[in-house]
């Protein structure tokens, strides 16, 4: 395994000999080895988009449910699944819905047993779907090759040229102030308040036109998945970091084209990449400081990655063309001795957070997910002392403790 680390303060610490990799095939109950895409559901079910068709896995008591055209529901357009979510249930409160996208429009299951299918003859912009998000209000944002098509349960309002610097929309993000952000094939990211489209491309910082995945974290940072790498345009949308080195790649070749990205509960940001012309690919993962990358020579399925997804116990999904791998048991600490008997309360917290120790504490600094030191103080070899982050924006931190000769790592999660 092989790491690369960029000059910032803190060093989050990853011991790389702890996790395990599964991987699943057709050998395994898998219906199709090349799975396009990925999603899990609330109870940790897994769902992969085949070329075969759609399948789920419960992974507590490892059974398949698959849906394609030999059935159990008729009427799905095509086998060939591009895009797969779970969303809520507009008819059931507390259980999901599935969509499917495919070349051929949206479909979901109905009760009677069929599909219902979505296309440009009853709301959709356009057939060839390419990515489905859900809103906080449970509406469904659809992107395709013509736009992307806003479906509210009810009916359907859809988006595209002039509006959009490019039609094409291969996914959507929401941020906290619930504005929408569409990622385009060739016309960077346009950013919609309800009103004005405002578009962020190669001309005010972002690394390639070509943006093929899109993340908002919790501080609102958006993470762009472009064909050169990935672009962060931070919280209040006037600057970019650059992350061009994320997976190392066989030399002379450095691009890092993203595929796919997702956050774990750590606030980690997670990268598929892949090199088509190379056939070599993998993942990688920030954890505030620093990428660590994931090769097939560290026991990945295949090179060839297409999705990827992150289940309640932060285990790690990965869609390749020749499987799915699972990623388990990822350490998440620095590797550094603990001060002793320390208590951060509450957490999650408002804000207000108190800090006790047995060992005299010397400093208390503050890190965003980006590595970003943002809170500072002297503690004057106090064992307890009360910090006020109330002015930070809800979302995951790392609180950083020294004594005399140790330190600790803490996330911390603000309300």
């Amino acid at each position: 395994m092989k790491f690369f680390s960029f000059l910032i303060t803190l060093l989050f610490l990853i011991n790389s000999n702890a996790q395990t990799i599964t991987n699943y095939t057709t050998a395994d109950g898998l219906l199709d080895n090349f799975v396009e895409c990925i999603d899990i559901d609330v109870n940790d079910n897994v769902w992969f988009g085949t070329s075969l068709g759609v399948q789920g896995f419960n992974q507590s008591v490892f059974s398949w449910e698959t849906y394609n055209l030999a059935g159990p529901l008729s009427g799905m357009v095509s086998e060939n699944i591009k895009e797969i979510k779970l969303t809520k249930n507009p008819q059931i409160v507390g259980q999901e819905q599935l969509w499917i996208g495919t070349d051929f429009g949206a479909q979901v299951p109905a009760s009677n047993p069929s599909w219902v299918t979505y296309d440009n003859t009853n709301g959709l912009v356009g057939n060839q779907v390419k990515s489905i998000d859900e809103d906080e209000t449970g509406g469904i944002w659809i992107g395709t090759s013509q736009g992307v098509s806003y479906f509210n349960g009810n009916s359907w309002v859809s988006y595209s040229s002039p509006d959009l610097h490019w039609s094409g929309v291969n996914a959507t993000a929401f941020d906290s102030n619930g504005d929408k952000w569409f990622a385009s094939p060739l016309g960077g990211i346009t950013h919609f308040d309800g009103t004005i489209f405002t578009v962020y491309d190669t001309s005010n910082g972002l690394l390639s036109q070509n943006v093929t995945a899109l993340l908002i974290d919790n501080q609102d940072n958006k993470w762009i998945g472009t064909g050169s790498g990935m672009s962060v345009l931070n919280a209040s949308n006037t600057s970019f970091t650059q992350h061009t080195r994320m997976y190392i790649m066989p030399p002379p070749d450095t691009l890092n084209p993203v595929v796919d990205i997702a956050m774990d509960s750590y606030g980690r940001i997670w990268a598929a990449i892949y090199v088509g012309y190379l056939a070599e690919g993998g993942i990688a993962y920030w954890d505030g400081n620093q990428w660590e990358d994931f090769h097939v020579s560290d026991g990945l399925v295949g090179p060839n990655v297409r999705g990827l997804a992150i289940d309640s116990e932060d285990n790690v999904w990965v869609a390749t063309s020749t499987g799915v791998s699972k990623i388990s048991s990822i350490p998440s600490s620095l590797n550094s001795v603990s001060i002793a008997n320390v208590e951060v309360f509450p957490n999650p917290s408002s804000g207000i957070i108190t800090v006790s120790s047995d060992e005299n504490l010397k400093n208390i600094e503050v890190y965003n997910v980006l590595g970003s030191l943002i809170h500072s103080e002297k503690t004057y070899s106090l064992n307890e002392i009360e910090l006020n982050l109330s002015h930070l924006i809800s979302g995951i931190y790392h609180l950083v403790l020294s004594s005399d000769d140790q330190l600790l790592n803490q996330k911390i999660i603000i309300e």
